[in-house]
């Protein structure tokens, strides 16, 4: 059987948003790879994606279910290689937290792996590999749509290590068709604001919203580069039908069409203000730090033990660089293979989802509330 598409990491957010346009606008075979360390982990994954793809019994004939780990070797035993027409590598440990050999593990030495299943794959048309934003750590300025070096530094090992794997993968498969998709930071699902999984951006609003975070490290001119999980699936899925040469895509929105991390504040507030027991409080907008203060201020609270004040400041702390540096994130590349373009206004989109976290009490209600 010729011309499948091997998805790594099909349960994750991404990849479950990837495989079911992928299941929608195609009739390819789909071999979905999963995470699993034992045969019940295995099991329980692959009945629960059964149920969010909802997979009726046409689909299944086109679906096979997979398992391994990334830091074993043999992960990709189970497949055959002859059967794989394009590999879609999605699988990571994606935490701006994440400790350094958790990282060079997954992402580095899991891509390692990828590229040395896909040499074995004759019928390959295009490995790709998707990456983020902030593989090109430090740097500041222009990013554009070519490999990084490096040279400025990382915020954080999750950073370095998905630098790493860009660099593996563009030095390990010559004569393979490859391409890198750098996806910025989702905030919500799709324009209506709904978040279905949560990340440090929402972790840092929550703290915001129960007043937890007085100080906050960053420029307020800063861009965050902030964009629908259903934009970032769209942009991998118009790189895989491509056909282009080997090359890196930015899925990001325009610089000028991203909120500063001024007006994410602002507009948080804004949004929080009009909950009745958030104005009850009458929290305060945080501060602005320097890094210097800041990394002080962390420094200072590592001796708090578990306290509320230490779990806060050292849940920004992984990324507090990044909200210093002024990244201009060019998609021209990406905008010429993509069939719609249409960026939501970032402050609306910010609203929507801080309203969608409010109703929803970051996720512990069951259902949305009606305000």
């Amino acid at each position: 059987m010729v011309g499948a598409r091997l998805i790594t990491g099909s349960d994750g957010y991404l990849g479950s948003r990837v495989t079911k346009t992928l299941l929608e606008s195609t009739d390819a075979q789909l071999f979905l790879w999963v995470r699993a360390s034992s045969s019940s982990e295995f099991e329980q994954k692959k009945n629960s994606m059964t149920d969010i793809l909802d997979l009726r019994s046409k689909d299944l004939r086109r679906v096979e279910f997979y398992s391994g780990n990334l830091t074993e070797d043999g992960c990709f035993a189970t497949i055959d290689p002859t059967a794989v027409s394009n590999i879609i590598h999605l699988a990571a440990v994606t935490r701006f937290n994440v400790d350094e050999e958790t990282a060079r593990s997954v992402n580095l030495e899991g891509t390692a792996r990828v590229i040395e299943f896909a040499k074995n794959c004759r019928n390959l048309e295009r490995l790709c590999h998707v990456s983020t934003v902030y593989a090109s750590g430090k740097r500041s300025g222009v990013i554009d749509e070519t490999p990084v070096t490096g040279s400025d530094g990382f915020a954080n090992h999750y950073e370095r290590s998905k630098w790493a794997a860009e660099a593996e993968l563009i030095d390990k498969c010559v004569g393979i068709p490859w391409s890198i998709v750098r996806v910025a930071t989702v905030l919500a699902d799709d324009v209506t604001g709904q978040v279905s999984q949560q990340n440090a951006v929402h972790n840092t609003l929550k703290l915001l919203y129960y007043g937890l975070l007085s100080v906050i490290p960053g420029d307020a001119s800063t861009p965050l580069y902030l964009v629908t999980g259903e934009f970032a699936a769209d942009a991998v899925i118009a790189v895989l039908r491509s056909g282009e040469d080997s090359g890196v895509y930015n899925a990001a929105y325009k610089r000028n069409q991203c909120i500063t991390l001024g007006d994410f504040v602002d507009t948080a507030f804004a949004t929080f203000e009009t909950d009745s027991s958030f104005k009850k409080r009458r929290i305060l907008k945080p501060l602005y730090a320097d890094i210097s203060s800041f990394s002080m201020l962390s420094e200072a609270v590592t001796g708090f033990g578990d306290g509320i004040m230490k779990q806060a400041v050292s849940s920004v702390s992984p990324f507090a660089e990044q909200l210093f540096i002024d990244k201009d994130v060019k998609n021209d590349r990406l905008l010429k293979i993509l069939p719609h373009y249409n960026p939501p206004d970032a402050r609306d989109l910010v609203a929507k989802t801080c309203q969608y976290l409010i109703q929803t009490k970051w996720g512990r209600a069951s259902e949305v509330v009606s305000s």
